[in-house]
């Protein structure tokens, strides 16, 4: 059973900066990605970005295009998200996830893509 810790979390003023990383106890499928899902309170989970593991070919939502980076690091088998210019609307609790088997199209931002997913860490941006 591959296990997700997320780290980096923490209350931010708007404008701020944080990166989160995300680290998998093992990496048994190198065909998969990684992504960041992040839930509001109130709202449903939703797709923020996603890496491949085979290429690093990288996803954004449109919101955080610009703004955020993934980036992973095959050796130590952890994503980061570097978030830059947060925005109260960032506000969330962000949640690691990951697959087995890289999907195509919309299927990627759907949260039942994702085989693994961590225990989430909050994400606090003041205005």
């Amino acid at each position: 059973q591959v296990q997700l810790v997320e780290s980096g979390g923490g209350l931010v003023q708007a404008g701020g900066s944080l990166r989160l990383s995300c680290a998998a106890s093992e990496r048994t499928f190198s065909t998969g990605a990684m992504a960041w899902f992040r839930q509001a309170p109130g709202k449903e989970r939703e797709f923020v970005s996603r890496i491949r593991w085979s290429d690093g070919s990288t996803t954004y939502r449109d919101s955080v295009k610009g703004r955020f980076t993934i980036s992973r690091d095959n050796a130590k088998n952890t994503v980061y998200l570097q978030m830059n210019s947060l925005k109260p609307e960032d506000t969330a609790v962000y949640y690691c996830a990951a697959s087995k088997q890289v999907v195509y199209g919309s299927n990627r931002y759907l949260v039942s893509s994702y085989n693994y997913w961590g225990q989430g860490t909050q994400v606090t941006v003041s205005s």
